[in-house]
């Protein structure tokens, strides 16, 4: 493990592998395993619809299959962009709605496109997983994740928790815009907001052992495995773009690099920015997190810090790869 600053700058304490963490968009990997790993058991199917396990939801949508949810080509719009949840995130920012009521704030839209016919990255998508979830195995999600992917896996250390506290030992995440001071944003968006699309709160050594199992298919046969990489859509990138060349697929992107090529996820929120990546066998693997929100879209010095972040991407890559 490769560590530079602090876990809590004004401790100034190092970062380690075992310091919980916001993991962001990273948490669409877990709720796409915990799917995928349901569709293995033969209770959800690929083409699963809304309609049929969700009928309550918008017959616009009926249907959206899971197979369209998971690789973002659902056409459901972004609930984050709803000025309606806007207004119920301000009303009170610190007890986030149920699931549904998310959803709920973009009810009365249609499809942003036909189901199936491109590509757009929604929050919406991993959020109506969930509730998927929820459904077939009459589990609240959070216990079926526990179920389906962090036990089988031993991952004791990662969770989607209800409260807006990280365990301890945590990796304190900051906002930085100088001249104002450092500030520490560690609990400045309660999971609950995020739930299966981005509340996951784990640790760097859980991430590590989760990316080599989700790619190399120990949560799910190499049927399922080989439908999920069976097609990847070029250019679809998560939030924000990894190193390489991106494409996705359902619940995974593919990163081909001057290195070789690798599968996984990136995610950023409040305080954090996250990147996991596995061989295709799952057999070596990169992690790499830092403790500020910086993406692509990034201004001035901020995109300097995300150039270099997607540089120690790389690094990373190339390292596991050459088996550094």
């Amino acid at each position: 493990m490769h560590t530079a600053g602090y876990a809590d700058v004004a401790k100034k304490t190092r970062p380690t592998a075992d310091d919980s963490m916001r993991i962001a968009s990273v948490a669409k990997a877990f709720s796409g395993a915990t799917a995928l790993a349901l569709v293995q058991a033969g209770k959800l199917s690929l083409d699963s619809t809304l309609g049929r396990v969700l009928p309550q939801q918008p017959k616009a949508w009926s249907a959206v299959t899971l197979r369209q949810l998971l690789s973002h080509t659902s056409g459901v719009p972004d609930f984050l962009g709803s000025p309606k949840f806007a207004e119920l995130y301000q009303r009170d920012p610190d007890h986030p709605a149920k699931p549904a009521a998310l959803i709920a704030t973009i009810a009365d839209q249609p499809l942003a496109f036909p189901a199936g016919t491109r590509y757009a990255y929604s929050n919406s998508d991993n959020i109506l997983v969930g509730l998927m979830i929820e459904r077939v195995t009459g589990q609240p999600y959070a216990q079926a994740l526990s179920t389906w992917v962090l036990r089988p896996l031993g991952l004791a250390h990662t969770s989607l928790p209800s409260a807006i506290e990280l365990p301890a030992p945590y990796i304190h995440g900051y906002d930085w815009a100088p001249p104002a001071p450092l500030e520490d944003v560690t609990g400045g968006l309660a999971p609950g907001w995020a739930w299966a699309s981005g509340g996951v709160v784990s640790t760097p050594a859980d991430l590590t052992t989760f990316v080599r199992a989700y790619v190399g298919g120990k949560l799910f046969g190499s049927k399922v495995r080989a439908a999920q990489q069976d097609l990847f859509i070029p250019a679809g990138e998560s939030g924000p773009p990894g190193p390489g060349f991106n494409s996705a697929s359902m619940a995974l992107f593919r990163y081909q690099t001057e290195c070789g090529t690798v599968y996984g996820h990136t995610g950023n929120t409040v305080g954090y920015t996250q990147f996991i990546a596995a061989s295709p066998d799952g057999t070596r693997s990169a992690t790499v997190s830092i403790n500020l929100q910086r993406t692509d879209k990034s201004q001035d010095q901020d995109a300097a810090v995300f150039t270099g972040l997607q540089r120690a991407e790389l690094a990373a890559v190339c390292m596991a790869l050459d088996g550094a």
